[in-house]
């Protein structure tokens, strides 16, 4: 079972760069797809490959955030939006900028699996933004671990906006202040994983120097000065599957590149 997800910086520009013609190579189960910055209307033809089901949560706004889930096995029920599956919390604002699809799947061993296509709001340009991200976390984790206590196994991929560790940064020194490495983002995280979800990469390359997303300024990408701030996150029995994971860096399709896990079964 082979997962990819990717922050496309926007599907119409990552499709005139070549990002479909290079995933029809990748023999894909599951796509999750983060800051779409397109409506309905917007998707390119070339973003509806043959043999997949895809789903899309769309921003309110025009040209900024939205997700997507394609999968090629079809889903057993499908949740647009935070508030389609946590009803009873108050999700209005992040629903209205398109950040959330989950799939849900039946395994042939009668397995329940749930995949997860998120996109973390980020609270770089402002202090208001940063706020926001906070009360986002602050309701996530509860809604992930009464997903987990369902008996669902989880996959959560996506930009989740937060280097965890040192290793996660190139300048981790500088960036202590900043949002995406600040001392309570990278506490809330630790959280996540002490209520049972594995970082898969960590779990394989505890020491690894791996990035996903490099800025434009400068040449951070020909120096390699990145941050790693997707993920693939997996409840206790997923991640013990967990056969590889990568970065694809070869090309580039956005500012983040596309990670590729893979497990058994």
């Amino acid at each position: 079972m082979k997962i990819i997800t990717a922050n496309l910086n926007g599907i119409r520009a990552a499709t005139k760069k070549g990002f479909w013609e290079w995933f029809s190579d990748q023999n894909a189960d599951f796509l999750c797809l983060q800051e779409l910055k397109a409506h309905a209307h917007q998707i390119p033809p070339e973003a509806m490959p043959d043999g997949f089901h895809h789903h899309y949560h769309f921003a309110q706004k025009p040209g900024y955030s939205g997700v997507a889930l394609y999968s090629r096995l079809k889903p057993e029920a499908v949740h647009i939006g935070l508030a389609a599956i946590d009803p009873d919390t108050d999700w209005s604002d992040m629903d209205a900028e398109g950040r959330f699809v989950m799939g849900d799947f039946l395994g042939a061993n009668g397995a329940k699996l749930s995949v997860i296509s998120v996109y973390f709001p980020s609270g770089s340009s402002s202090a208001l933004r940063q706020t926001v991200k906070m009360t986002f976390l602050e309701r996530f984790l509860p809604l992930m671990q009464r997903l987990q206590s369902d008996g669902r196994e989880l996959i959560v991929c996506g930009d989740i906006n937060i280097a965890h560790q040192r290793i996660d940064l190139k300048n981790w020194r500088g960036n202590q202040k900043h949002s995406g490495f600040l001392p309570e983002e990278r506490a809330w995280f630790t959280q996540w994983i002490e209520a049972g979800f594995t970082d898969v990469l960590r779990q394989l390359y505890p020491e690894k120097e791996q990035y996903s997303w490099w800025s434009n300024r400068g040449q951070a990408r020909a120096n390699n000065v990145g941050w790693r701030i997707d993920y693939h996150m997996c409840t206790p029995e997923t991640a013990k599957k967990i056969k590889d994971i990568g970065v694809y860096t070869d090309h580039w399709y956005s500012d983040h590149a596309p990670i590729t896990a893979t497990f058994e079964g």
